[in-house]
């Protein structure tokens, strides 16, 4: 038999917040829709912090910045823009064409359960259950994910430390986790392969799919790449990587 074409389709971190614009995933899903609708073995994996929750942010407490936020209206921003993308990938798809969606939670969802975790009169009033993530496989925070041999996650993180692995050496960070890997968490876009016994390994680190800047980062470093990636014919940890950004997303759906 032949071995059948499999196709991911990966989105970086979106970190919805209220005020933000989230017109780019209504793009990404129209782009999806009429690139890759009606193909067989189709696999979506979202690397998490959809929902960026400012108003559970430890590292603004206390300060100006958290005034006038809430947990309710940052739970509202991300539902809102989940259901516009699946509402437009449904219509634009042929109808029935149902891909794999994978949901990888990232840390800014995690500030959800690590609420509730310490402060206990919080249990329930906020959870993860209000997270509108239906039709999606949704996996907790930092479990790798292997699908057609890429394994993902947010992030992966020296075992030793717990910290993420950083830098922009993509090969080092290869030999570390010793297979091929996909991650958000960190912004812009860093790739590489590695060739070995078994074959070819490829690292991809891509995390920003948004259209409004981080302010924490400051002036000079606001210009890293967006978007998303297409890999084309994934087995065995390979593939034939596309990247599609959100510079042209908006060329091309920007103005309909």
């Amino acid at each position: 038999m032949p071995t059948p074409v499999n196709t991911h389709l990966f989105i970086p971190d979106v970190q919805v917040r209220p005020g933000e614009p989230y017109d780019h995933l209504v793009w990404a899903a129209r782009w999806i829709g009429e690139k890759v609708g009606g193909k067989k073995n189709v696999t979506i994996v979202c690397a998490g912090d959809w929902w960026d929750m400012p108003s559970l942010s430890s590292y603004d407490r206390g300060k100006k910045a958290m005034e006038g936020r809430r947990y309710v209206e940052d739970v509202a921003a991300g539902n809102e823009a989940m259901r516009a993308f699946r509402g437009v990938l449904r219509d634009t798809a042929p109808k029935g064409w149902r891909p794999r969606m994978v949901f990888l939670h990232g840390n800014h969802e995690q500030r959800i359960v690590r609420a509730a975790e310490d402060n206990a009169q919080l249990d329930g009033a906020v959870s993860l259950t209000h997270l509108d993530l239906a039709g999606w496989e949704t996996y907790d925070f930092l479990v790798p994910v292997v699908i057609d041999g890429v394994t993902y996650a947010h992030y992966f993180y020296h075992p030793n430390t717990g910290r993420p692995y950083a830098g922009t050496n993509v090969e080092s960070r290869l030999a570390k986790i010793g297979t091929s890997f996909t991650m958000g968490h960190q912004q812009g876009l860093l790739y590489g392969v590695r060739s070995t016994i078994r074959g070819m390994q490829h690292g991809l680190v891509a995390g920003s799919f948004y259209q409004h800047n981080e302010e924490y980062r400051g002036p000079q470093a606001q210009g890293e790449w967006r978007g998303i990636v297409v890999k084309h014919d994934v087995r065995d940890g390979t593939y034939d990587p596309m990247f599609v950004s959100l510079t042209y997303l908006e060329r091309q759906y920007g103005t309909r």
